[in-house]
């Protein structure tokens, strides 16, 4: 019988419990990032240029997005793309782990039952909804209301465990009495956060465990210091494979937390003492139990779990905040080799920053960021002959160039005003139609990388995709580098055409030698890199018909519109 109560009465509710408080967790985030974790990443992009702006960019957008782990893969990501420096990166950082206290604080707030009502509710507008923005929206709310209910099963769950000798004399061991089991909980604290990848979920289970009376309340807020230890190994493996910055950033990451943890336990008692001080304005003593339905539970422990760490964050904050340029001084000298940089293609390096913002340097900017793109086209050739530093994954390495491709063609569009000259206007207009040859040219690389990746070919087909690939990259050569005044190559397009055509025919007349799906993909290919020589053609006549110089000339400029001082013969 005390088998069936056990788990009936503590395994289903607690680990039902955790689980509906992770999914919660989920939901609310996987929610407010589809409706805003674009606008954010752009918005940190424009204003984290300081240490300061980067504290208050950090705090408000994981304030918004409620959660720290993709706000350190934004940053991580805006870092390798050299969008956002190492120093004002630190700084973003540090408002990140105030912004995700916020969190702490709602999963304190005891709304307890209500919970499923409402994610029931917002569970039935998000599958009756009928436009995507109305769904993300229900899922954020119904995410939301998990996460109470979750918390709410977990502290209905741990209750019983008071009654059972065995597990109390278990958990009595784990008191923050002293200096030596506050460090030893604090590191169980980190493993379990490590683990599960979540200080959130952590977070959750010691207020359960604490509302339950099985924690000790100063116990419970020990936990939350190792859960805060713990979280940054989600900013080490997001730097994995990106480049030595990316990794400094990470490692900021490390180091602020472990420097705070190391300067607040030494303090801990201290602030124990400060903390019972300040629940008084919160509702009383947490320790003090409260009886509900005959049973003693402690409604305080989450808040004062969710103070402690929003205070901790700040305190570390204050605290390191003037050290940023230290940070910055030693993780310079520390980082991963240059082998291991990769570049994020996802982000625009130069259409951000003050260079862009100057109105001067716009359209420069936007070749350069032309150039990045048709750079990245080209390794597609690279993964299509496998090359071992080529990058892993054609479609993710696609989808970043589609990425930089959008903003590329949205930044270009905002260039047009209203008083813009005509000669001006031509130009920005020349370098649309530029972007739209480069961005087929692209999709056409990206199909002869996919059409390699998924065929197999025996040795005759390979001799001839590897020369045909050869031919491709040949021509690239027309175009790339993009600033290259005499390129080494012509772009014409009919000068290749023969060459097509005499591996065509050598696919037809290899017969048996050339299996039928082999000769098959090798005529599509040869389609294909016929459309990329006529595009490449075509993308070198459109940067002929409109001079790209824009700042050589021996006149005066004049100032136009919006876009800065303009020579006169353009």
């Amino acid at each position: 019988m005390q088998q069936v109560d056990l788990f009936t009465q503590v395994i289903v509710p607690v680990i039902g419990g955790l689980g509906i408080f992770m999914l919660g967790l989920e939901f609310m985030s996987n929610g407010i990032q589809s409706l805003a974790v674009n606008k954010m990443r752009a918005l940190l992009a424009r204003i984290a240029g300081t240490p300061a702006k980067g504290v208050l960019a950090g705090t408000f957008i994981t304030g918004v997005i409620q959660s720290s782990t993709a706000m350190t893969v934004m940053v991580v990501g805006l870092v390798n793309a050299g969008v956002v420096g190492l120093r004002p990166a630190i700084a973003v950082i540090m408002g990140a782990n105030i912004g995700t206290t916020l969190g702490n604080g709602l999963i304190a707030l005891p709304l307890g039952p209500l919970g499923l009502l409402l994610a029931g509710i917002f569970a039935l507008i998000h599958i009756f909804a009928k436009t995507d923005r109305i769904k993300n929206i229900a899922l954020a709310c119904m995410g939301f209301a998990l996460i109470f209910y979750g918390l709410n099963l977990m502290t209905g769950g741990l209750r019983p465990l008071r009654s059972m000798p065995e597990v109390m004399s278990v958990i009595s061991s784990l008191r923050a009495d002293t200096y030596l089991n506050l460090i030893y909980c604090v590191l169980i604290a980190a493993g379990i956060t490590a683990m599960i990848h979540s200080s959130s979920a952590t977070i959750g289970i010691v207020m359960g465990l604490g509302a339950a009376g099985i924690l000790d309340w100063k116990t419970a807020v020990a936990f939350s210091l190792g859960a805060d230890l713990g979280t940054t190994i989600t900013s080490w493996m997001a730097s994995l494979n990106l480049s030595k910055n990316a990794k400094r950033a990470a490692y900021a990451h490390i180091s602020f937390n472990i420097i705070g943890v190391m300067v607040t336990v030494p303090l801990f008692f201290v602030s124990m003492d400060v903390l019972t001080w300040a629940m008084q304005w919160f509702g009383g003593d947490p320790g003090v139990p409260v009886v509900v339905n005959g049973k003693e539970t402690f409604p305080l422990v989450p808040v004062a779990v969710g103070v402690y760490s929003t205070f901790f964050n700040i305190f570390n904050t204050l605290l390191l905040y003037p050290f940023v340029g230290v940070f910055e001084r030693v993780l310079m000298k520390v980082g991963a080799s240059s082998l291991d940089d990769v570049e994020d293609y996802a982000q625009p390096r130069f259409l951000t920053g003050e260079a862009a913002r100057d109105p001067a340097t716009a359209l420069p900017a936007i070749r350069r960021e032309i150039g990045r793109y048709l750079e990245a086209a080209l390794l597609l050739l690279d993964i299509a002959r496998g090359k071992p530093d080529a990058p892993d994954k054609i479609e993710e390495h696609y989808a970043a160039m589609d990425v930089l491709n959008r903003e590329i063609r949205s930044y270009t569009a905002g260039l047009f005003k209203a008083d813009l000259p005509y000669a001006r206007a031509d130009l920005v207009a020349s370098l649309i139609e530029e972007e739209d040859f480069t961005a087929s040219l692209g999709e056409t690389l990206h199909q002869i990388a996919r059409r390699v990746e998924r065929q197999p070919f025996g040795p005759a087909g390979r001799a001839l995709v590897d020369r045909m690939i050869g031919d491709v990259a040949d021509a690239m050569r027309a175009v790339v580098p993009i600033d290259q005044a005499s390129p080494p190559v012509a772009a014409d397009a009919a000068s290749r055409l023969p060459a097509v055509a005499e591996m065509r025919a050598q696919a037809l007349r290899l017969g048996a030698d050339l299996p039928w799906e082999e000769r098959g993909a090798i005529l599509a290919l040869l389609g294909s890199a016929e459309r990329a020589y006529f595009l490449i053609e075509r993308l070198d006549a459109e940067r002929q018909s409109v001079s790209r110089e824009i700042a050589a000339s021996s006149e005066a400029p004049r100032e136009v519109g919006g876009l800065g001082p303009v020579p006169a013969p353009i």
